[in-house]
């Protein structure tokens, strides 16, 4: 356990948890929504950390990021629990239950990642902000040994803990779930424009790329996918953005997203956004990575097997466009 970073105390003992947007107030032995903070003799203590739910090396397209280092691998881990609560979670088992974890403290993490020759420690998973003790330790030990830190996140996070968090993280993917303050409130128990604050912020200090689960008859329609993109091009770069489809799982029982209208949404993005992929689908279409100007084949993928074909000195082979992509 350690002291939380962000909270201030209140009269007859109460703390508030300022991390997340939430901002629970906890009595006495009270925990937090996301069951990581919890108020001990009137200090808010992060209980989770270091608390390992689980531990793997992935492809970094797993994340997903197809723009960061492609073809790379990751030392991936994350925490037991969620300062949401969506009823559709793909990972409810270890975001809603309680389940058993171990205890690996920063130095041992990163040990392990220079061990298995990893590109550095994605924080994944779960929801990683509720670990954010624990990642601010771990990522500025892994800066020092030249790994590199990636978050995949749903973006719910206050703005000054988030500035203090990003200088450490090279890489981060948000999942926007919908543009739609109803939705968020409805089915994630959380609010929209926080994350969208997150996305703002986020995309003015490191590598970002978003993702957006789409569910039948609650995030799919053209007027929400029109009001998503606009969101994207307001950001001012290029913003890579995966369309994932949904299937049912946890209290979500909607059948899951057709293929084919999933291939229309990503048409229509990919007319008026440089990069847009097709996620948790077996599809030949929405895999590659292409020129924007010349359409020229940069990265090819098949699965998690990645090959780097159009790209010479991080510029495009053929029209000579420098390449929106970290680390070729």
């Amino acid at each position: 356990m350690k002291e939380a970073s962000f909270y201030r105390k209140l009269d007859q003992g109460k703390v508030q948890c300022l991390l997340c947007p939430h901002q629970c107030i906890l009595g006495e032995g009270q925990t937090g929504l996301c069951r990581g903070k919890q108020n001990q003799d009137g200090k808010l203590l992060a209980i989770n950390y270091g608390q390992l739910v689980s531990i793997s090396l992935d492809p970094i397209e797993k994340k997903p990021l197809y723009h960061f280092y492609p073809g790379k691998t990751i030392l991936s881990t994350g925490p037991n629990g969620c300062n949401f609560n969506c009823q559709f979670c793909q990972n409810w088992q270890i975001s809603q239950e309680k389940v058993p974890t171990r205890m690996v403290y920063p130095e041992n993490l990163v040990a392990l990642t220079l061990d298995e020759n990893s590109l550095g420690i994605a924080y994944t998973y779960t929801e990683p902000i509720i670990w954010f003790e624990y990642i601010l330790d771990t990522a500025q030990l892994a800066h020092e040994k030249g790994l590199k830190n990636v978050l995949v996140s749903n973006g719910f996070i206050n703005p000054e803990p988030l500035a203090k968090l990003l200088p450490f993280i090279d890489a981060i993917n948000i999942d926007l779930k919908s543009i739609n303050p109803a939705f968020y409130l409805k089915y994630c128990n959380g609010k929209l424009e926080p994350v969208l604050e997150s996305i703002r912020i986020a995309s003015q200090h490191t590598h970002l790329e978003l993702t957006n689960l789409v569910i039948p008859t609650l995030n799919d329609s053209d007027e929400e996918i029109e009001m998503l993109l606009e969101f994207l091009q307001s950001l001012g770069k290029p913003v890579p953005l995966h369309f994932s489809r949904y299937y049912p799982a946890y209290r979500m029982k909607i059948p899951p997203t057709d293929p084919e209208e999933l291939l229309k949404i990503f048409q229509k993005a990919s007319r008026v956004l440089p990069y847009v992929y097709l996620g948790n689908i077996r599809n030949t279409v929405g895999n590659n990575t292409y020129c924007p100007d010349c359409h020229n084949l940069l990265v090819e993928r098949n699965g998690y097997r990645t090959r780097l074909v159009g790209i010479e000195d991080h510029h495009c082979n053929h029209c000579g466009r420098e390449v929106d992509l970290v680390g070729v």
